[in-house]
């Protein structure tokens, strides 16, 4: 177990030097060690989750190639630039709701060299709004009804007796967060230095050529045009939300199915209406039954019915709006969705392989602590995070083991935000991103690793928010 262990550790690490594709397929490698090398059965693949985050990416990057990503980005420029020097609170909220509504941190993208351009014309250091909008765009995923991480959440959660819709984790999330973010932003509100008073800024600028660099171009999308069609596809992508979010609130609304379900401890069938045989009857004639099975009325569940709005909503922007599909793969909130499904497939699979095989062991060492001290989870969520990188995957692949030591459901919600915590290591794409975004060099990654500009509103974000979000639990549930 512990040799195993540390062969997880060391694929995870190797895997996050190569980014998303290289990180789900080095897992691979790992999972194909402990089955073929040490005989471990294969645990199950998160195939639910992969299938929410196609469904999901792919409605999004239609509705980029139909132009309607750049009209919520330049409704959101046209906020920022209208309360410039509020930037630092306003950046964090448009990155995190953006997040919110397409269940993708990704869209961060086209806002940060916005963000920057607005900072440095107002003289604010841009490291202050950047980074914490970069932290923000990550946190808005565990409040994004479409979200892989939320829908794994509730899947899961149903699964192991704890009754919680999309919308009450909402109730809770969405409140916590924003409470953890603006702390964040508080405290980088004076963060470093001001640029007039900032030697290594000033000994850039007095370069023609560097100063050329930062102040030259400025970012906008304001004159860009913004087509009736672009628009209509924004309208079909929250219409397809505002039906997830409704059937998930009100599951009457879902239509139900006839299933055959087998029943656990029956003793008697019932042969026809009203006329029943018991089992015990049955065995002295020498008919032995295995399972008994009756037939149940069962509602469609959430995670298709996400799946399949999102795709209709993607067919109708293709029909109705111009999308083209072949633009859509190219775009880069696509082919970030997509590498993230390699991702979390190759990650949750070895993870899940990994505990299932173990569970015996793992709760023997663990459920001492947890059942003293079951907020202790969220520092397993957190460190794991770390290393895996994926908010989503972070669930599918810890959640099950939480909820088998025992951990109540309401405890897990509570913690919930600190399934986020790879902000702590700077390798993951929005903010690599984010750091050669910023033109004035402020945002950065500092000599010894850790010391770098996410750091201070990440672990602030995240330690409030996780602070707020188990004191609703606690009150609510």
């Amino acid at each position: 177990m512990i040799i195993l262990f540390v062969l997880m550790l060391f694929v995870l690490w190797l895997g996050s030097r190569y980014g998303g594709l290289g990180l789900g397929a080095i897992s691979g490698l790992g999972l194909a060690v402990m089955v073929f090398a040490f005989g471990l059965k294969p645990g199950t693949p998160p195939t639910d989750v992969i299938y929410i985050i196609i469904a999901a990416i792919t409605c999004a990057g239609i509705m980029q190639a139909a132009g309607g990503m750049d009209w919520l980005v330049q409704l959101t420029e046209r906020l920022l630039r209208k309360h410039p020097n509020r930037i630092t609170f306003l950046a964090p909220l448009a990155t995190f709701t953006l997040t919110v509504l397409c269940g993708t941190g990704h869209v961060v993208y086209m806002m940060m060299p916005i963000i920057c351009d607005i900072a440095l014309r107002k003289g604010i250091r841009p490291e202050r709004p950047c980074a914490v909008a970069s932290v923000a765009a990550q946190v808005g995923i565990t409040c994004s009804p479409i979200a892989a991480a939320v829908v794994a959440f509730v899947a899961i959660s149903n699964a192991n007796g704890f009754d919680i819709t999309i919308p009450q984790v909402l109730m809770i999330n969405i409140p916590a967060c924003l409470c953890g973010l603006m702390a964040a932003a508080a405290c980088s509100y004076k963060r470093g230095k001001d640029l007039d008073k900032d030697p290594e800024f000033q000994a850039k600028i007095a370069d023609p050529v560097q100063r050329a660099y930062i102040y030259g171009e400025s970012s906008s999308t304001l004159d860009k045009p913004v087509t009736k069609t672009a628009k209509a596809s924004v309208f079909i992508f929250l219409g397809a939300l505002v039906c997830i979010i409704a059937f998930a609130a009100f599951p009457d609304l879902l239509p139900d199915y006839e299933t055959v379900k087998a029943v656990q401890g029956a003793q008697s069938i019932e042969v026809t209406e009203g006329i029943t045989i018991s089992a015990t009857h049955l065995a002295e004639e020498g008919i032995l039954i295995d399972s008994i099975t009756e037939i149940v009325d069962e509602d469609l569940k959430m995670n298709l019915v996400i799946q399949i709005l999102m795709i209709s909503a993607a067919a109708l922007m293709v029909i109705f709006c111009k999308a083209n599909p072949k633009k859509a793969v190219s775009e880069a909130v696509w082919q970030a969705g997509m590498t993230a499904v390699v991702a979390i497939f190759g990650i949750a699979w070895m993870a899940d392989t990994y505990f299932t095989n173990f569970m015996p062991q793992i709760q023997s060492l663990l459920e001492s602590v947890v059942a003293q001290y079951p907020w202790s989870i969220a520092l397993v969520f957190f460190v794991v995070s770390v290393l895996i990188n994926s908010q989503g995957a972070v669930i599918v692949a810890m959640l099950p083991l939480a909820y088998s030591l025992g951990i109540p459901g309401p405890v897990l919600l509570g913690v919930l935000p600190s399934v986020y915590g790879y902000f702590f290591i700077p390798n993951y794409p929005s903010d690599i991103a984010t750091v050669n975004f910023d033109r004035s060099g402020t945002t950065k990654i500092g000599k010894y690793l850790l010391n770098h500009s996410f750091m201070m509103p990440g672990l602030v974000s995240v330690g409030v928010s996780t602070i707020v979000a188990y004191l609703l639990t606690r009150l609510i549930f």
